[in-house]
């Protein structure tokens, strides 16, 4: 009876929190993919747009990356459903006050503070990871990534619903409202239980001198960074280049809310199957085989100008892009010890703000340059060698263990 209990409970916190990153995606993908149309509504003129873009996509992230190992600190020291709760509070005031920004300058510094109180999905990430069973990891991680594309499924269709009938700052009020009621969820219904391990002192440098030590750990570091390099290279772009084949400016963000809704999609269909499949066969072979499809699938939209093969190519894009990232978190917690799964998540995150900081200035340079259907192809070839040097290091293991 004991054993069903916990199985019961378990599950029932990871749905709840299922809701919670559902709502909190739905919230951001309402609100920052559009954020480049918006700059038109602040005064930037067509010429520079890519370059702001670029700017404005990456400045949350720059601060970001500094701050997600302190918050998967603080999540082991005094709780992670407290870091949930604080981030979710924190998104609901930063989310209002992009409504009421005027300059260019304004939306900068408003996502400077939006990747300073980050942290609502790795910290929910963070809790399942600590009380699901070790043999249902896989999956668990893979339905909680479900739920953030779920979330990218309905933010970009209402978004764009709201921005048309109200305009875009309605939509952004909307946003702050979504992540406040996942937090309120978080606060009624979950618990999050009491460590099995003592948590030992840390310090920020500490905690980057020991993923660094650990090549695994490196390793995945590195791989998390290229690929949210690679996608988020494009990402600011998206609705500008939508607009571009759809013709004109006017309806591109509900176009965009469409697409992006797609590649969600996506997402809930691949990414339990991907969970499932990494426990049957390895997560390395998966991870290979995700980053290599999703490398090759991305350069072929260089081919692309046509608005109804850029949809159907970036839903089958949403498919294999939606195992990697579970897959490297998988990998990850299985590489560390549970007093170090908040720190872990705080570790991944980082490396998901920096690759998300970095990508949209090389993209938003290169679109200064170059056309879009180049960055797709540079894009798609980052992604596709990382997919080869996964496969390559996992045969060369392999190999050695064989001489052994």
């Amino acid at each position: 009876m004991g054993c069903v209990s916990g199985m019961q409970s378990w599950k029932r916190t990871m749905w709840i929190l299922w809701v919670g990153v559902l709502l909190c995606s739905a919230s951001y993908t309402m609100a920052v993919p559009f954020l480049p149309l918006f700059l038109f509504e602040l005064g930037v003129d067509q010429s520079s747009v890519n370059l702001w873009a670029g700017i404005v996509h990456s400045s949350a992230f720059l601060v970001g990356a500094v701050m997600a190992p302190f918050w998967g600190s603080m999540a082991d020291k005094y709780g992670k459903r407290k870091m949930v709760i604080r981030a979710g509070i924190s998104l609901a005031i930063i989310y209002s006050l992009i409504s009421i920004v005027q300059t260019p300058w304004q939306l900068i510094a408003v996502r400077m503070l939006h990747g300073f109180v980050g942290g609502f999905v790795p910290a929910s990430m963070s809790i399942v990871a600590t009380v699901a069973p070790a043999n249902k990891m896989g999956a668990s991680l893979g339905i909680m990534q479900a739920g953030t594309m779920t979330g990218g499924i309905l933010g970009p269709f209402f978004g764009g619903l709201l921005a048309t009938a109200f305009g875009q700052r309605m939509s952004f009020i909307v946003s702050g409202a979504i992540i406040l009621l996942a937090t309120v969820a978080v606060i009624i219904w979950v618990k999050e239980g009491q460590s099995k391990t003592e948590v030992k002192k840390s310090t920020y440098w500490g905690n980057l001198k020991f993923a660094f030590s650990n090549s695994t750990l490196r390793n995945l570091l590195l791989i998390l960074l290229f690929f949210q390099i690679s996608y988020n290279m494009i990402q600011p772009l998206l609705t500008l280049h939508i607009a571009d084949l759809q013709g004109s400016v006017k309806e591109a963000v509900l176009t965009s809310g469409y697409i992006f809704s797609l590649i969600g999609i996506a997402g809930i269909i691949a990414s339990p199957i991907w969970g499932r499949a990494g426990e049957r066969l390895g997560y390395m072979r998966m991870l290979s085989f995700c980053l290599a499809s999703a490398g090759l699938i991305l350069g072929m939209q260089y081919f692309v100008d046509q608005l109804w093969l850029f949809t159907f190519v970036q839903f089958v894009f949403g498919l294999f892009i939606a195992g990697i990232a579970p897959t490297v978190n998988t990998l990850f917690v299985k590489s560390t010890p549970e007093e170090f799964r908040g720190r872990s998540f705080g570790m991944t995150a980082s490396a998901n703000q920096l690759g998300s900081m970095t990508g949209p200035l090389i993209g938003g340079g290169l679109g200064l340059f170059l056309g879009i259907h180049w960055i797709f192809v540079t894009a798609g070839l980052i992604l596709a060698g990382a997919g080869a040097a996964v496969f390559l290091k996992e045969v060369s293991k392999k190999r050695m263990l064989k001489q052994q």
